[in-house]
């Protein structure tokens, strides 16, 4: 009303007005306190003390919301991701800490959680829904029960449950899997998903136990029938993940209403924030495959908003609203060249203009790696008996979450199989690092084109044992020991070499050294992968997630191979 000035102004900007779906030319934006007051004429706001910003140059959108996100797939703290993304327009993320959880628990949690606050960039969480991701088939460093779900959802900032991966469990009637689902819906939060399953019978049982959204379609197929089913499909665009292409032809194709469409980035490494961006590139992503400008915008913005329910405060520019906009001077490019985040102008020209201090994260958090004992090469012997073998083998696909099970029959020399080279069949392990079992998981990959060497890991989803891949057995043991000197991380070795080394030390998964020093190890990272011979997209994404076993088809996990159609472990050999 202008009896109260306004503290800020934002004066004759083009409106990206995501409730009708227009652009309004012309128009005033007035702000107190970190909420919208106004939005037309806000001439009768000003006061001397108000802070004018010239809109003329510019489009305004409402802050950027990611509804699906594991920052520690970044391997970057939470103060230190959100300095990354609040520069590409990101004011709002919802992460599943449960990576972090599989290693420390409900500690962990409680440490993602506390490292965001007091930074520019609202920092929600979910609960973790399945650690383990796959009980029975693999150790982890930590077991949530239902209690234990039902005490997290009281945390601080916490809006609902996990993505839900045992989706088995949830249309099966599983008595754990549905107290978690009940006690969520009990605190009116929002029950997240995982359907991996094509299968649209067992879709409509999950979906009627209250989950309301779901990150894994892969293809317009998927999404459709999700978004018929009122399901939020969350469209997924990450540094190894690239199913936008796909999953928006089932709007840009069918001619149908989009509210329940959402874009999110899932996993994103280090080098892609600094050189793609975040929810900016995705957005743009999907404007290259189709979908209007208006509507991108609206799947990041008012539709993420609704996904969790936060409408009233975020997600548009409207009367009442937080505060968080962008001002961007291109639509088709999504280029972002100021933010507002609680009323404060904190991005200027792609600048940071708060100071945000990195926290120390505790000592416990550091010293997550318990293996038994040091690698020996002959750990990694697969004995068998024979000429030769039919193997079981697992096939990635490039920039895909999906396995292909495939059987090679491979020779027996000295009672061993070994890495075939020219077949592409090179050796997998993952070592138990969490409780010194001793147990080790072996079998075969196909897809990396390694033509020497071994690479290694502790992000190894969800478990995050240490996955070993290798030519030979001698680098295979040097990895995983160099890995475990050093509290955990990446590692490429050659000819009993390390070529390159990414210490990520807090839980075996992140870093506290800033995003510029930590890409460019990831950096060294992909390139000693091309060294190796292996060319892909981000492989080292495609290879955290195959020890993943709630994944189609086939994954490998500490206690071996199992097959995730059927979920049965199965041999090594057929």
């Amino acid at each position: 009303m202008g009896i109260t000035k306004a503290d800020m102004v934002i004066k004759n900007v083009k409106l990206i007005n995501v409730n009708t779906k227009e652009i309004i030319e012309h128009v005033d934006i007035a702000i107190k306190k970190g909420r919208i007051a106004l939005v037309g004429d806000a001439s009768h706001t000003i006061g001397k003390n108000t802070k004018i910003i010239d809109g003329t140059p510019y489009f305004a959108t409402p802050g950027f919301i990611d509804t699906h996100i594991h920052v520690e797939s970044s391997m970057i703290t939470v103060k230190e991701y959100a300095k990354c993304v609040i520069k590409h327009g990101t004011t709002t993320i919802y992460m599943d800490p449960h990576e972090i959880a599989n290693v420390l628990g409900l500690e962990g949690i409680k440490l993602m959680i506390e490292d965001g606050y007091d930074i520019p960039l609202r920092v929600y969480s979910t609960v973790p829904s399945c650690v383990p991701a796959c009980p029975g088939f693999e150790d982890t460093g930590a077991t949530l029960s239902s209690k234990d779900i039902k005490k997290a959802l009281k945390f601080r900032n916490v809006k609902g449950l996990g993505e839900m991966m045992n989706y088995p469990g949830v249309i099966y009637g599983d008595t754990e899997v549905h107290k978690s689902i009940a006690s969520t819906l009990k605190d009116k939060k929002i029950a997240t998903g995982h359907y991996s399953n094509s299968e649209v019978k067992g879709l409509n049982a999950y979906i009627s136990t209250g989950i309301n959204c779901c990150h894994e379609s892969v293809s317009k197929e998927d999404a459709i029938n999700k978004l018929r089913l009122g399901m939020y499909v969350q469209m997924r665009e990450g540094s190894a993940w690239h199913d936008v292409k796909e999953t928006v032809r089932s709007i840009t194709e069918n001619n149908i209403d989009s509210r329940f469409a959402v874009l999110v980035s899932d996993d994103t490494h280090p080098y892609t924030l600094i050189n793609d961006g975040h929810l900016d590139h995705i957005i743009k992503r999907a404007i290259e495959e189709g979908v209007d400008e208006l509507t991108a915008i609206q799947m990041a913005t008012l539709n993420a908003a609704t996904c969790f329910g936060m409408q009233n405060d975020l997600g548009s520019i409207s009367p009442g609203k937080w505060a968080d906009i962008n001002l961007i001077s291109n639509l088709k490019t999504v280029n972002v060249d100021k933010v507002i985040f609680n009323g404060e102008l904190v991005v200027d020209n792609k600048e940071l203009l708060v100071n945000v201090e990195n926290i120390k994260y505790p000592d416990f958090s550091k010293n997550t790696m318990n293996i038994k004992n040091p690698l020996k090469p002959n750990d990694f012997k697969i004995c068998a008996d024979g000429m030769s073998k039919n193997v079981r083998i697992m096939e990635i696909i490039e920039a895909k979450v999906p396995t292909i099970q495939r059987f090679f029959d491979m020779q027996v020399i000295d009672n061993e199989i070994k890495s075939d080279i020219e077949r592409d069949l090179i050796k997998i392990a993952v070592v138990e690092r969490h409780k010194k079992t001793g147990l080790i998981g072996k079998g075969f990959v196909k897809g990396f084109g390694f033509k020497s060497g071994a690479v290694a890991s502790t992000v190894a989803h969800d478990a995050h044992n240490l996955m070993i891949i290798g030519t030979n057995d001698d680098d295979m043991a040097l990895a995983g020991n160099k890995l475990a000197e050093c509290g955990g991380g990446m590692i490429v070795v050659e000819n009993g070499k390390v070529i390159a080394i990414n210490p990520l030390p807090i839980a075996g998964l992140m870093s506290e050294d800033n995003v510029e020093i930590v890409a460019k190890r990831v950096h060294e990272i992909e390139l000693g992968w091309k060294k190796l011979g292996c060319n892909l997209i981000s492989p080292f994404m495609t290879s955290a997630l195959l020890a993943l076993a709630v994944i189609p088809e086939l994954r490998l996990t500490n206690k071996g191979y199992i097959d995730t159609v059927n979920f049965k472990s199965v041999s090594i050999f057929k």
